[in-house]
């Protein structure tokens, strides 16, 4: 009798929103004489396309937040925003707040991806030692072999994982992104290093937290985009005689596009909660919500149902241009730097 391979357990499929290196095609030993030239090079051009993407995406996300965070009386919807914040502050208006996710990228793809991955191999060591597949003749070794609620679960665990480093870095972003003032000096942060220090200085790092647990409702639904990934890349797999970074690719805008619907409403919520006044010595209004149901509870209230749905359209258009744009740079820039 053959005695069937060992299956080999995966490293984790690539984060939707993060451009996809191509499989190498050189020989073991090829590969291991280049690595160290490899590393540097996916570092250098993994900048490159968090810089594109940033560049693409950003201005969706301003109207995205600022819409999430005001009410219809101000801004009718996604044209109107961008059109009244182009006028008033110019086209930077649009990149307020960029430099937090710019920085922050790195650190929480890293962290996610590779909480995802510790997350995956755990459950399927202690729950999943043989799982197989059904029907799924095409499984490369670059994935883990787990049920797709499994996937799921590593997922949620991942999610509230990087919310500790997503949350500050999402807070002050959110801040910055609703000062509607074009004069710094009208503006209570004049930048992210400002809006850090008075923030701390008067409310401490719980003060920096602000919305942490906002923020791990919302990664929370991680649940949706690796579940749903795992059911796309599996199906393509099957069913089509596309390339593995094709399939990547499709599959993680699809999964990433379930996970927005699955997740906005708590998005809207933890918006309003990161951007509602601290109080206290810092001079920037009343508190209003002490906990996360009485925000939820507001945008019923000022808008009903479809209250936590305001600025979705800017956010469903954003995902492919700019994981589109950042694959071009990588790809670009992993092609011109010298092995």
């Amino acid at each position: 009798m053959t005695k069937l391979p060992t299956p080999v357990l995966p490293a984790t499929p690539p984060n939707p929103e993060l451009p996809l290196q191509p499989v190498p095609s050189t020989s073991p030993q090829q590969q291991q004489q280049q690595a160290s030239a490899k590393h540097y090079k996916g570092f250098v051009a993994g900048v490159f396309s968090g810089i594109a993407k940033l560049a693409v995406g950003h201005p969706f996300d301003t109207i995205k937040v600022r819409l999430q965070t005001s009410s219809s009386t101000r801004f009718s919807g996604p044209l109107a925003c961008l059109t009244s914040t182009i006028r008033n502050e110019g086209i930077f208006g649009l990149y307020k707040g960029a430099t937090p996710p710019l920085v922050g990228w790195m650190f929480m793809d890293s962290i996610m991806l590779g909480s995802l991955t510790f997350y995956r191999r755990l459950i399927s060591t202690n729950f999943f030692p043989s799982y197989h597949p059904p029907n799924d003749p095409f499984l490369p070794p670059a994935v883990i072999p787990l049920p797709t609620y499994a996937h799921g679960l590593a997922g949620i665990l991942s999610g509230c994982t990087v919310s500790f480093v997503a949350a500050p870095v999402e807070h002050i972003k959110a801040r910055l992104q609703t000062q509607y003032s074009s004069s710094k000096s009208d503006r209570l942060y004049t930048g992210p290093i400002d809006a850090l220090r008075k923030i701390y200085k008067y409310h401490g790092i719980r003060g920096i937290y602000h919305g942490l647990g906002a923020t791990l409702i919302f990664r929370g639904c991680f649940f949706f985009w690796w579940g749903s990934y795992d059911v796309f890349s599996r199906w393509m797999r099957n069913n089509t005689s596309w390339s593995a970074p094709v399939i990547n690719f499709w599959a993680g805008g699809l999964s990433a596009q379930v996970f927005w619907v699955m997740s906005y409403p708590s998005d809207v919520v933890k918006q309003r909660i990161m951007t509602d006044p601290l109080g206290g010595g810092l001079g920037d209004g009343e508190r209003r919500f002490r906990r996360w149901r009485e925000a939820a509870r507001a945008v019923y209230k000022e808008n009903g149902p479809k209250g936590y749905w305001r600025g979705f359209l800017p956010c469903f258009l954003r995902a492919f241009p700019a994981n589109a744009m950042a694959l071009v740079a990588f790809e670009g820039v992993m092609r011109a730097l010298p092995e």
